[in-house]
């Protein structure tokens, strides 16, 4: 019969192996779980507030959360595709209304000085060559049809799994929201730490994710500002669109705001405005997409109470190894070790040695003769202790 210590480890090894186990099978959706988690974090005071405004309902005020949320990213998605949308069917009505009108010659006029000789270079090539134009394309439709077929659905599955996460990453917000009281009192209760503790962690990583959030939030806002500057001294056109798209390409870390300064350099460079798309694009690289680098760690320096070069490289350390989400998860991770370190210190470390802090004995007073004063010992810059009077 198995004696009470090895029953107990063996215990011990079933619980450690079970929790592999659920690891492993939420992996799949590990990024839907922790977006839900940050944002839950994120979202709990307005969840808190209201559900007091809805008198207790907290499956109500998820749910306005959760569209709130959707609303949040379909929103620009929607506004950017039907901007994008109506801009080509403009372009393709230009250029057939002119080709109509003045033939391929008539597109000349509206390109810059500078290219117009190449650009009727390439006219009279496409013109020359036109006649097997059409037999080439369907020849490199055929020999490419596989590839071009293979790299359709790859992008269709890209979308497809983008759109099961994001499903994923709702229902998941929306039941943290509704019973996230009861999961942290849950892990509370069976968690090995004191009491306590495992709270405190969990009240340390929401700080540190809304912290994230807010700062990228922030950072993003400022660099639009700075872009629509640009814009402005640039006359770039739509600049408050552009400021728009700019605000929403700086939340994506693999593209960052300054691509979208630099494609408007380039539309200026295009429409004959040399000196002004240099200076855009001068800008756009230096302020606009330098600043994120220095404003981010800065904002998120007050709320993650870290220096900000540990933050700097918890931001760029976490978007190296785990991609975009590593923004949050760099930091997170940092905060952990830090917070891990400080509750062991105050709960487990030494006593501390230093005057005034509680449990320090007092010094004790030299002993000194009976109907003596004790008086304390002053070292001057001759190296002698004299008694001070």
């Amino acid at each position: 019969m198995a004696t009470e210590k090895v029953a107990r480890r063996v215990f011990i090894g079933l619980i450690l192996l079970s929790i592999a186990l659920v690891f492993w099978v939420a992996s799949p959706f590990f990024e839907a779980f922790f977006l839900a988690a940050v944002l839950a974090g994120a979202f709990y005071g307005l969840q808190t507030w209201l559900t007091r405004r809805f008198r207790g309902r907290r499956g109500l005020a998820a749910g306005l959360i959760c569209v709130g949320t959707i609303l949040a990213v379909l929103a620009p998605l929607a506004s950017l595709t039907a901007f994008i949308v109506s801009e080509i069917i403009e372009g393709v009505n230009f250029i057939s209304t002119t080709v109509e009108q003045r033939g391929l010659q008539g597109l000349l006029t509206y390109v810059p000085g500078f290219l117009q000789e190449p650009a009727g270079r390439m006219l009279e090539r496409f013109q020359t060559e036109s006649a097997g134009v059409w037999t080439t394309v369907q020849e490199q439709l055929s020999t490419r049809g596989a590839s071009a077929a293979q790299t359709v659905g790859g992008v269709v599955a890209t979308t497809g799994s983008v759109v099961f996460q994001t499903v994923m990453m709702l229902i998941a917000l929306f039941f943290l929201l509704v019973q996230g009281k009861e999961l942290v009192a849950w892990l509370e209760s069976v968690s090995p730490l004191k009491r306590g503790q495992t709270t405190e962690l969990l009240a340390e990583f929401r700080s540190v994710t809304k912290t994230v959030l807010v700062s990228t939030i922030a950072t993003a806002g400022v660099q639009a500002v700075a872009a629509l500057v640009g814009y402005l001294i640039t006359g770039v056109p739509v600049p408050i669109f552009f400021a728009a798209v700019t605000f929403f390409f700086a939340l994506i870390p693999a593209i960052g705001a300054a691509s979208v300064c630099v494609v408007a350099s380039l539309l200026l460079l295009a429409t004959g405005h040399p000196v002004a798309a240099l200076v855009l694009f001068i800008w756009g690289v230096v302020v606009v997409g330098l600043s994120d680098n220095v404003i981010k760690p800065l904002l998120a320096k007050r709320g993650m109470h870290m220096h900000g070069a540990i933050i700097f490289f918890a931001l760029l350390g976490g978007l190296s190894v785990f991609g975009a989400i590593g923004l949050l998860l760099g930091p997170l991770i940092v905060a952990f070790f830090l917070a891990v370190v400080r509750i062991y210190e105050r709960d487990y470390g030494r006593p501390s040695t230093r005057l005034g802090d509680p449990g320090t004995p007092p010094l004790n007073k030299p002993t000194v003769a009976e109907g003596e004063e004790w008086e304390p010992t002053v070292f001057h810059p001759d190296g002698e202790g004299r008694p001070s009077h």
